[in-house]
């Protein structure tokens, strides 16, 4: 990776981080927040493999520093995982098209809801788990949107392609 690529992708993991560790509302077993709209975002402007490892950092990060210890893991793996399928999704498969970013999004979406909630099992049984998916498909769907609105107004302005342009 170019010192570029570095700067862009640990500016988004702190994105990402502040997304999460800072606008979040307490749930039974976790919280919903807003940073999973700057890995979305992170993956449309700038590739699968940078929104990969700033999902995972500014994720893990802010379970790490929230006292979320035993979430590090599984959210460096899910928000990972989220990050992939995405990129494949909008990138590779669909080359950028209209409608790849929701599409791309969405695929990976229902995977991080699955994951987050195969976990909750796992730790919380799965009563809890499946009290909690309703606050999931929120996040979820709330990062979605959110990343999507963004990232349109980032295109319109002609902001995404610059953006795009500085690091590839």
């Amino acid at each position: 990776m170019r010192t570029v690529d570095i700067t862009v992708t640990a500016a988004m993991a702190a994105l990402v981080f502040l997304g999460t560790y800072i606008f979040k509302i307490p749930t039974i077993s976790g919280y919903v927040h807003l940073g999973d709209c700057m890995i979305l975002l992170t993956v449309a402007l700038f590739g699968m493999k940078k929104g990969a490892i700033a999902g995972a950092i500014g994720g893990g990060l802010s379970d790490f520093i929230g006292g979320y210890f035993y979430w590090v893991v599984p959210t460096l793996l899910i928000k990972c995982m989220w990050a992939i399928v995405m990129g494949l999704i909008m990138h590779k498969v669909l080359k950028d098209k209209k409608g790849s970013f929701l599409i791309g999004a969405i695929a990976g979406g229902v995977l991080h809801i699955i994951a987050y909630t195969l976990v909750r099992v796992v730790l919380y049984g799965g009563k809890t788990a499946i009290i909690e998916i309703p606050a999931l498909a929120f996040q979820t769907g709330a990062g979605i949107v959110i990343g999507f609105v963004i990232y349109m107004l980032l295109k319109k302005s002609g902001v995404a392609g610059r953006l795009s342009g500085m690091v590839k």
